[in-house]
């Protein structure tokens, strides 16, 4: 089912404050930045080895991340895993009696196909699932 761990999600205020730091300081390479107009976010990714980190700002006050970032603040908002089948990944959730925030696939960042695991069924950890295109 899991491949391997696709990118660890962090909510930001300011994309560009937070992309100088790990860029200049960090000395990490953005791969691109782009907006997920679904999701109401601008999203920014860096390769550390095989996995991304994905910079998260909303672009709009009632964005998930806007409402993260009023109840928590900045900071690790989620662990994404790679999956080959996320169809399938999702029934088989299902069956475990594992709750979902998405039942089905939707389109996230880079043209993936995702879907949230409730954090309630994960021990605290939002998880998400994602299926390269």
């Amino acid at each position: 089912m899991i491949k391997k761990i696709d990118h660890i999600g962090i909510a930001v205020e300011n994309l560009e404050t937070q992309l100088k730091f790990y860029t200049d300081v960090l000395g990490l390479t953005c791969s691109g930045i782009e907006e997920v107009a679904e999701q109401k976010v601008k999203v920014a990714m860096l390769q550390v080895g095989e996995v991304r980190i994905e910079l998260l700002q909303p672009i709009s006050g009632d964005s998930p991340i806007a409402k993260y970032l009023e109840k928590r603040g900045e900071g690790i908002h989620h662990i994404a895993y790679l999956v080959t089948d996320l169809e399938g990944s999702l029934q088989r959730l299902e069956e475990q009696q594992v709750r979902l925030i998405d039942s089905k696939p939707r389109i996230g960042a880079g043209g993936h196909k995702i879907a949230f695991l409730h954090p309630k069924s994960s021990f605290g950890v939002l998880t998400e699932m994602c299926e390269h295109r």
